[in-house]
């Protein structure tokens, strides 16, 4: 059996967090990423944090945490993808492709319409992400637009909408 196949997309676990905090830590090579996925699971909702494992082990996180998006005279609510991580022994076998297309499918279970990224632009438009600035949605800074992207999960949900996308506040700490 391929590994692809071998692999399974789950839930996260309150037991799964130790492990989570270590493919974090290892894919990042820091563990600020890992602090943070600890520091936002008792604050943020909705929030979806889904793993991927190998039999008993688990090889790849991915966290979905709600934004809010700041118009000049409205807010919406939406999803934001991040972090997203995969062993480095595993990486580039498509593990971190199926936690992506997992935890989209799992947003739109909760009858999410949009879900930024902040991430690699070479990775994350085989996903239905596009550069958010051209959609008239901005992060922090402008030095973030070549990496801050937007995916529609309902065609049509970006209409009209516009403004600073705000993450949680645990964000800022990284």
């Amino acid at each position: 059996m391929e590994l692809r196949e071998a692999i399974s997309i789950r839930p996260e676990q309150p037991e799964d967090y130790p492990a989570v905090f270590l493919v974090n830590e290892r894919a990042f090579g820091t563990s600020a990423e890992a602090r943070l996925v600890d520091s936002v699971r008792p604050v943020v909702r909705p929030f979806i944090s889904l793993v991927a494992g190998l039999e008993d082990k688990v090889v790849g996180h991915i966290l979905f945490t709600s934004v809010v998006i700041e118009g000049d005279t409205k807010a919406w609510r939406a999803m934001a993808l991040g972090p997203m991580s995969v062993l480095p022994e595993y990486q580039n076998q498509g593990i971190g492709s199926r936690l992506v297309f997992a935890g989209l499918e799992a947003c739109r279970q909760i009858n999410e319409l949009v879900v930024f990224v902040l991430g690699h632009p070479e990775f994350y438009p085989r996903f239905g992400f596009q550069l958010a600035a051209g959609k008239g949605l901005r992060y922090k800074h402008p030095d973030f637009d070549p990496y801050f992207m937007v995916a529609e999960l309902v065609r049509g949900a970006l209409n009209g909408m516009s403004g600073l996308v705000k993450y949680h506040s645990e964000f800022d700490k990284l």
